[in-house]
């Protein structure tokens, strides 16, 4: 991994060490809410209705916690992929406190329920497992176990990893923080291995909590992941 990356692993590690007691990533009792920070509006050009469908199913992460909604992982992305000349439809498969047992038992309905078989799903959780103190063979046993369902349904994947605060002690990070980028190779998943990378070491792109993104945050990681996303869709690669 990049220095900047390893950079940010330790920062981010240390603000949800401060932060462990709220006990997860946002809350389903907590719905999103605008904020102060304004993405950059544009007239969205019309997706075309036989576009790629990206599925972005994770936790707050991805669900825009406390952000407008066009201001979440999913309508950046689309919009950065927009700016590439690319068309695809994202849709936003985030809930805010979900653990990797509860995105297992979810993603079959979602698989099931959606408008097209997806060109891409991407993947992130596990920030609530971590922060619940929750084993890492737990965590490990259900995103094995979702991968090998998209695998079954022949869907590429992009996986988008999490690290350990460090105060749960190097036994338990020693566990946790490889699960990404094992389970990446062992699946042929892509992989981005921080979901905040260049973004938590910058406070002016994150909100108070010092663990969520906020507008020009989720920028940041969708411009990342947009790479990614093009290499993995139809004709775009």
């Amino acid at each position: 991994m990049r220095t900047a990356g390893w950079r940010s692993f330790l920062i981010y590690g240390c603000a949800i060490a401060l932060c462990q007691p709220l006990a997860a990533c946002g809350s389903a009792e907590n719905p999103s809410a605008s904020t102060n920070d304004k993405a950059v509006a544009k007239a969205a050009p019309a997706i075309p209705a036989n576009a790629p469908l990206v599925i972005a199913f994770g936790d707050s992460l991805y669900a825009g916690y406390q952000l407008g909604p066009k201001e979440g992982l999913a309508p950046q992305l689309q919009a950065a992929l927009t700016d590439d000349g690319v068309a695809a439809r994202v849709q936003n498969a985030g809930v805010s406190g979900d653990t990797t047992a509860a995105g297992r038992q979810r993603l079959t309905y979602v698989l099931d329920n959606a408008k097209a078989k997806p060109a891409l799903v991407i993947l992130g959780l596990g920030g609530n497992d971590m922060l619940r103190g929750i084993g890492p063979d737990q965590t490990r046993a259900n995103l094995d176990a979702m991968l090998a369902e998209l695998k079954r349904r022949e869907i590429p994947v992009l996986l988008t990893g999490m690290m350990a605060a460090p105060n749960l002690g190097s036994d338990y990070a020693k566990k946790f923080n490889p699960i990404y980028p094992e389970l990446a190779s062992k699946y042929g998943a892509s992989f981005y291995p921080f979901i905040l990378d260049n973004v938590v070491t910058d406070k002016a792109l994150m909100l108070g909590d010092n663990m969520h993104p906020n507008a020009r945050g989720v920028k940041v990681v969708a411009e990342g992941l947009a790479p990614l996303v093009e290499q993995a869709l139809p004709n775009t690669g």
